[in-house]
Order: structure tokens, then C-alpha cells, then sequence
């Protein structure tokens, strides 16, 4: 019952109130449409991390505690990406798991559920654009970004997801290489080495105004439908 009533609060603070149920059964994911949608790569994720090792490529690894490398499923179809770990994923080292990683899980679960679909967090993979905690959390700066860049691109290619989505606007300016506002980016698809990427925000940011949820609901929808072809 907790589960249905925070499901219901989920959608109210999203603006959905004609929730119904629905009888269809949870459609499973297709086959990726293009096979080669990165570069071939023989490197496994296991293999990035092991390069990575005890980074001290720039200056947030004086103040971290922990490397926050990415959590999830290695064969995922969808690899969610966010600016960099807070002070909850730098004390536990893995990414989303304070208060706006609970909301990117509802996010991907209760959307899911809605549309009736059979996607959950744990079937996607999760990491950041920097993989240390900035001080303060604060925006991370262009030095940190091109050191920590080149193992979230090898990461993404040992994936071989068929869509990535861009957390927030340093996430989207990184993988995109352009300088837009969100408002412009945010609800569109963009071509990312072959394969498409979605940007929407950060959810961080939904906790600090929370009125842009509906629209992150509407991103989530333009996910599931491509994934499941709705």
C-alpha cells in the first residue's frame, strides 16, 4: 500500500491526475535497431574502471572520498548521466543515492509503471560526467571535466546503450559539445555518436522547483515511446 500511495503522490506532484488502471501487460524492450551504434570496443566496464584506478588526474581528488564510477546494469539500453556525485554518493561511493537520486528512481519506476512498461532503475545504468564530489557541490570546471570525460565516453561505448539521457545542462553541454540553455535542449533528441540522446533536467533541480516535474514526466515519455515503440 506505501508503494500505491507514494505512486499517487508521484503523479499528483507531476500534475497527472487522471490516473486509471490499466489491464495491458508490461511490453518488453526491443532489440536495438542498429547494432553498431558506437565504435566497436572490446573494453568492458570493469576494464575503464581499472584505468581509472586511484585517480588523481585533477584536483577533486584532494577533497573526495570516495570515486563515484557508475552503478547498474553493464548491457543497459538506457544510461542515465548526471553532473557529479554529492555528499551522499561521495560518503557511499555510487551515484543517485540521496534525495534527488530517490527521485530519479521514481522517476524511471513510477513512469515506467504508467506507461506500462517493464523498465526499472535497476535495468539501467547510472553514472556522472565527474566522478569525484566538487567542494560545496558546485558546478564542476572545465579542467575537471576534460580529465574525468574520456572514461564516461569509454564507458558509454562499453555499453552500447541505444539512448543516452543527458541529467541537467553540464551534463548535456559535455556530451553535446554545445553551449544552449536548457530550455532549448531540454524534451529533444540530438544524434551522440550514432545513437539518440534525450536531454530532460537534473533532479536536483526538480527539488528545487518541483513544477518542472510535469515536464520531466513529458520527457519520460518521449523515452518509453521510442524505447518500446509507443
Amino acid at each position: 500500500m506505501s508503494d500505491l500511495v507514494e505512486a499517487l503522490r508521484f503523479y499528483q506532484e507531476l500534475g497527472i491526475e487522471d490516473l486509471y488502471r490499466r489491464e495491458a501487460k508490461p511490453k518488453a524492450p526491443q532489440s536495438a535497431m542498429t547494432p553498431d551504434l558506437f565504435a566497436p570496443s572490446t573494453e568492458s566496464l570493469d576494464d575503464v574502471r581499472t584505468d581509472l584506478g586511484e585517480c588523481a588526474r585533477c584536483k577533486l581528488h584532494k577533497t573526495r572520498n570516495s570515486i563515484v564510477f557508475g552503478s547498474g546494469n553493464p548491457q543497459a539500453e538506457v544510461v542515465f548521466v548526471g553532473e557529479g556525485p554529492g555528499a551522499d554518493e561521495d560518503a557511499q561511493g555510487l551515484p543517485f543515492v540521496g534525495r534527488a537520486g530517490q527521485l530519479l528512481t521514481d522517476m524511471i519506476n513510477n513512469s515506467a509503471q504508467r506507461m506500462s512498461v517493464a523498465l526499472r532503475r535497476e535495468h539501467c545504468y547510472i553514472c556522472n560526467v565527474i566522478k569525484c564530489r566538487p567542494p560545496g557541490n558546485r558546478v564542476p570546471e572545465r579542467d575537471e571535466i576534460e580529465a574525468c570525460s574520456p572514461f564516461l565516453l569509454r564507458q558509454i561505448q562499453a555499453i552500447r546503450p541505444r539512448v543516452v539521457v543527458a541529467l541537467g545542462a553540464t551534463a548535456a553541454r559535455c556530451l553535446l559539445g554545445r553551449n544552449e540553455p536548457m530550455h532549448r535542449m531540454r524534451g529533444q533528441w540530438f544524434d551522440f555518436q550514432g545513437t539518440r540522446l534525450l536531454v530532460t533536467f537534473h533532479p536536483s533541480y526538480l527539488l528545487r522547483d518541483p513544477t518542472k516535474k510535469k515536464e520531466a514526466w513529458e520527457d519520460m515519455q518521449i523515452l518509453f515511446r521510442f524505447l518500446y515503440n509507443l
